[in-house]
């Protein structure tokens, strides 16, 4: 468990916390470290969960799918960020969403209900942890109104624009890289790969932007 302490001591939930108090915590709270390859489902719609996920490595992308097998992307999660949190702090839940590994990827499940039961001796590295936690809620909900954001644009274009601009804006570069491929992509922002493609070919002829795979240059006004 050494090893994934050294992540750890990186990640914002832990922020504040020393390295033995780390171990404490993942003790109390039942922390796990399992591995999953490309397209394995981490957790499954429709199932429960009294877990949390945190990606020591790798991708994992939250999603949606209908009866159809249409899929939409709700958010990503890389190396030091969460997932699950909001399911397992409720109780009863069902999943409503599938989290799936985008490539290899090292996670460490825990226990949401113990993490948030303070301890009989109401331990300062608890309390910090909780208050981290709810801080890293917090941004989760901005992260989804960002989406909703792009997604609610009426058009393929508008919701291109929208996108890059607001990563350009949180990169503070017109030239910055993005951590979706083209399907990914498009099923972030609800659109068909063939028309978003299209779209990106007529923004670079404008000379708007300019594309390689998942790298985005901004060039000039719209």
């Amino acid at each position: 468990m050494d090893e994934y302490i050294k992540i750890l001591r990186r990640v914002p939930m832990f922020s504040g916390i020393a390295d033995e108090e780390i171990g404490t915590i993942l003790h109390c709270v039942e922390g796990k470290v399992s591995s999953f390859e490309k397209d394995e489902f981490i957790l499954r719609e429709g199932d429960p969960t009294d877990s949390m996920g945190v990606v020591l490595s790798g991708l994992v992308l939250i999603i949606q799918e209908d009866y159809w097998g249409h899929r939409n992307i709700l958010g990503k999660c890389t190396a030091g960020e969460y997932f699950g949190e909001t399911f397992a702090a409720t109780p009863g839940s069902i999943l409503n969403v599938s989290v799936v590994a985008a490539e290899h990827t090292d996670v460490m499940m825990m226990n949401l209900k113990k993490m948030l039961t303070t301890c009989s001796s109401a331990c300062d590295h608890h309390n910090r942890l909780v208050r981290n936690l709810i801080g890293i809620m917090a941004g989760k909900v901005l992260s989804l109104n960002e989406k909703i954001t792009h997604s609610s644009k009426r058009t393929t274009r508008e919701k291109l624009l929208s996108y890059l601009s607001a990563e350009a804006l949180r990169r503070k570069s017109s030239s910055f890289d993005i951590s979706f491929d083209r399907q990914q992509l498009a099923d972030y922002l609800g659109v068909e790969r063939a028309a978003m493609s299209a779209e990106l070919s007529k923004l670079q002829r404008e000379g708007i932007i300019k594309t390689i795979r998942s790298h985005f240059e901004i060039l000039g006004e719209l």
